[in-house]
């Protein structure tokens, strides 16, 4: 792209605002209290950049679960174990602090590299700190046998449709990859399932099978995106809505030098930078 790079990666982050609270924590902070208000629990988590140190990313965490620990509404930290370089005691002072006030720990799923590894400090950090959670994406054939992983943990689960294909021999259709994931984890047999969907007839199916079996579950959105016919659904459900609040700096994976093969590419990018230019 050569000297047009900063522009274009300026753009890139005003685009990718459209879906964070803002740069610094006190953002954060302002929409989960703004949610609060509208009984929307959160789930909060620090965008990081890979040229982040795992130190910084572990000392932000800790940041979040204390400023969760003065907010009147659920919420959990969502973390990325990637970011902290799969470090078990980075981790550590990180579930230390949850300790202190009680908050769950959730791991964000990532690339489909990363997940043998994030499970196994998962099962680490089990023995550490028991209130944690996994993410698991309906696209990977793989995440039936995570979900058998996480009941065995004991773990909260969130259901995804997932951003990273999971390879030739991982993938799978996502909307029914999604209500696979959800029948393993009915019947009581998952603690606690999140349904983290956009789309809503996937999101009344999967809420109406978890809770005609019984099982403890929520229905989970990403801030930016549009809520109103959601958070309706979530009330004929009578289900908790959780908001999945970002801060941070980070660009979203918009490939841009691809934008002449795949239009959609640059129609995505432009609605989301309009959409944060509204914003402001």
């Amino acid at each position: 792209m050569g000297a047009t790079s900063p522009a274009i990666h300026y753009l890139i982050r005003r685009a990718a605002g459209a879906y964070t609270a803002g740069p610094e924590i006190e953002d954060a902070r302002k929409v989960c209290v703004r949610l609060a208000q509208d009984g929307i629990a959160s789930s909060l988590c620090y965008w990081n950049i890979d040229a982040d140190d795992p130190r910084l990313v572990s000392e932000s965490y800790i940041d979040l679960i204390g400023l969760m620990s003065g907010l009147r509404n659920d919420c959990y930290l969502s973390l990325k174990a990637p970011a902290l370089n799969f470090d078990l005691e980075l981790l550590k002072n990180v579930l230390d602090r949850a300790r202190g006030c009680g908050a769950t720990v959730h791991f964000d799923s990532m690339a489909p590299e990363a997940a043998d590894r994030t499970f196994d400090l998962i099962a680490r950090a089990r023995q550490h700190y028991p209130k944690i959670g996994c993410t698991l994406p309906g696209r990977w054939r793989r995440s039936l046998t995570d979900a058998d992983r996480a009941i065995t943990l004991g773990l909260r689960v969130r259901v995804v449709k997932g951003e990273w294909p999971g390879g030739a021999d991982n993938e799978t259709n996502p909307t029914d990859g999604f209500l696979d994931i959800v029948d393993r984890l009915a019947a009581g047999r998952a603690r606690h399932v999140a349904v983290a969907t956009h789309n809503i007839e996937v999101a009344r199916k999967a809420l109406g099978r978890l809770r005609t079996t019984g099982t403890s579950c929520e229905l989970e959105l990403l801030y930016g995106l549009p809520a109103t016919r959601m958070l309706e659904l979530a009330r004929q459900f009578n289900v908790l809505t959780r908001m999945y609040v970002p801060y941070g700096t980070s660009g979203l994976p918009y490939r841009l030098k691809h934008a002449a093969r795949n239009p959609r590419i640059m129609a995505w990018f432009l609605r989301d930078l309009l959409r944060t230019m509204q914003k402001n």
